[in-house]
């Protein structure tokens, strides 16, 4: 996947990133206009429900809160206002099944400003359920919104600019325009895609904020990893993670051994823990706790993390099975707080970190360093972490084993010689094993997802969609209606699963009639 940021203001002046760290709000915008939507519609509806299930299942904080969706034919329609994305799994597959049916209606003539106009539409109801919500002791301050097209990408970020210069963008973080191509026309993987440097416009000055253009294949591994990035932590007001080496100077004068560097850092998974997803269908198992001293880090992080370097380790000298857990990646931290240059300094010092580990083919021995030491904390149980470079710029830490943990085993030699009636029959089966140059998670499947789908599925009897006779023809106007009821979700809280609810379309049009806002 492609991608690369328009240049805009420093987000840190943001008054949205000044609020308390918390996952974003979502808002999906689908441009289903293409004429090759038929053969997309499948491989998003897959994906998307694949991610959302998994946000249902996790236990602990849920990674995409609030979540709606918008569909461009090519006037804007509302498939699913804000909804709490927890213990709301029934009416989000509802809606993705409503998505599936889109193609056996027909393409829809491309032009217009759906887009834009959802966008605008799905600000308003953000901004109308915050206000709604707030009496309530809801904090949620903050948006993303993620457009799927198959347009030219760049006309639509010039479209943005010029439609939203006028619009109160207070609580919009980021605009993702992800421009879905077909593998025909994405370019080769081993050629670097160049794209010229353009100077910032005036508009995207105005707009304040990011609007980061993407392409993604058009299947359901890349369409899956690019949800998947909902779930990663996006708190960017302070750093997870200082990272404390003896500190290193030029010139004959020597710093003082006490004296530590500290490279500022941020945290993010590699995996998901499956231990999050053995609870209770309903996802309000308990999460790792953060107390643990065996656990760096907990999601949401929520604690600043200190591990000091204690010792540097020959790459080949350390043994797989003293490793365990779950891995984390380190990164330069982006925390709005620290002001530029220190930002570019640690960057500079961290990637030149990775460059030196990788050249010397060395790890590093860290101890955890307690995050309170005050007068009841009479024993301080220290953890220790190794940390591997790659030939990326993130480093890779993960707990090994300490003197208390192991335990005893024995290694027998192997033996030099073995008798042929033994060693051809073994040899004949690895003859036999295809062999790959690589490993690839991406080629192995567990059915994790059925069986989260399943457990969290609470209706006795499925729902179906409505039959194509039995909807309403979706090119076909409607009758007129004010644009705020029409267009602007309602602030109704979502149902509960446990609840019979009405098929998608009907449920939009009864939420119409029941909207809070004001008719002109």
């Amino acid at each position: 996947m492609n991608s690369r940021k328009f240049p805009s203001e420093p987000r840190r002046i943001f008054p949205a990133a000044k609020a308390p760290s918390q996952q974003p709000s979502r808002i999906l915008v689908v441009d289903v206009t293409s004429p090759s939507w038929a053969s997309t519609c499948s491989v998003l509806s897959e994906a998307l429900e694949n991610v959302l299930c998994l946000a249902c299942g996790l236990a602990g904080p849920c990674r995409v809160p609030l979540l709606s969706l918008y569909v461009v034919q090519p006037q804007q329609e509302c498939l699913l206002p804000f909804t709490q994305v927890k213990e709301n799994f029934a009416r989000i597959q509802a809606c993705v099944s409503e998505l599936r049916l889109l193609p056996a209606e027909g393409c829809f003539p491309q032009g217009g400003n759906g887009v834009v106009q959802a966008v605008q539409d799905g600000l308003q109801q953000f901004k109308q359920y915050s206000r709604h919500t707030a009496a309530g002791g809801s904090t949620n301050s903050s948006v993303e919104i993620t457009i799927l097209t198959s347009q030219p990408s760049r006309e639509m970020v010039k479209q943005l600019e010029k439609k939203l210069q006028d619009v109160d963008l207070v609580s919009l973080r980021r605009i993702q325009v992800i421009e879905v191509l077909k593998r025909d026309f994405l370019e080769p993987e081993d050629v670097e895609q160049c794209v010229p440097a353009e100077e910032p416009s005036s508009d995207m000055a105005i707009l304040g904020m990011d609007i980061e253009v993407q392409t993604v294949e058009d299947n359901v591994i890349s369409l899956e990893m690019l949800f998947k990035t909902w779930l990663h932590d996006h708190g960017t007001e302070r750093e997870q993670l200082h990272l404390l080496l003896p500190s290193g100077g030029f010139g004959h004068a020597a710093a003082p051994k006490n004296t530590l560097m500290c490279l500022k850092c941020d945290l993010q998974e590699r995996l998901l823990d499956p231990a999050l997803l053995s609870g209770p269908a309903d996802g309000t198992g308990r999460a790792a706790d953060p107390s643990c001293p065996w656990h760096v880090a907990a999601w949401p992080s929520t604690a600043l993390h200190k591990l000091r370097v204690l010792k540097a380790l020959k790459s080949e000298g350390v043994c797989e099975s003293v490793l365990y857990g779950l891995p984390f990646i380190i990164k330069p931290t982006s925390c709005w707080q620290l002001d530029w240059d220190e930002l570019e300094t640690n960057q500079h010092s961290f990637h030149a970190l990775c460059h030196s580990l990788l050249k010397r083919k060395w790890m590093l021995l860290a101890r955890h360093e307690p995050q309170n030491t005050g007068p009841n904390w009479n024993v301080v149980v220290h953890p220790y972490y190794v940390i591997v470079p790659s030939d990326s710029a993130t480093l890779l830490v993960k707990a090994v084993a300490i003197r208390e943990l192991l335990l005893p085993s024995a290694f027998p030699a192997l033996l030099a010689e073995h008798p042929e009636q033994v060693r051809g029959p073994i040899e004949s089966a690895l003859n036999n094993l295809e062999v790959e140059v690589a490993y690839n998670p991406l080629h192995l499947k567990s059915n994790l997802y059925k069986y989260l789908k399943s457990s969290l599925y609470k209706h006795p009897h499925r729902q179906q969609p409505q039959p194509r006779e039995q909807r309403p023809e979706r090119h076909q106007p409607r009758q007129p209606q004010s644009r705020a009821k029409a267009a602007v979700a309602p602030l109704l809280m979502a149902p509960s699963p446990l609840q019979t609810f009405r098929p998608a379309a009907a449920a939009r049009r009864g939420s119409w009639e029941g909207s809070l806002l004001p008719k002109e």
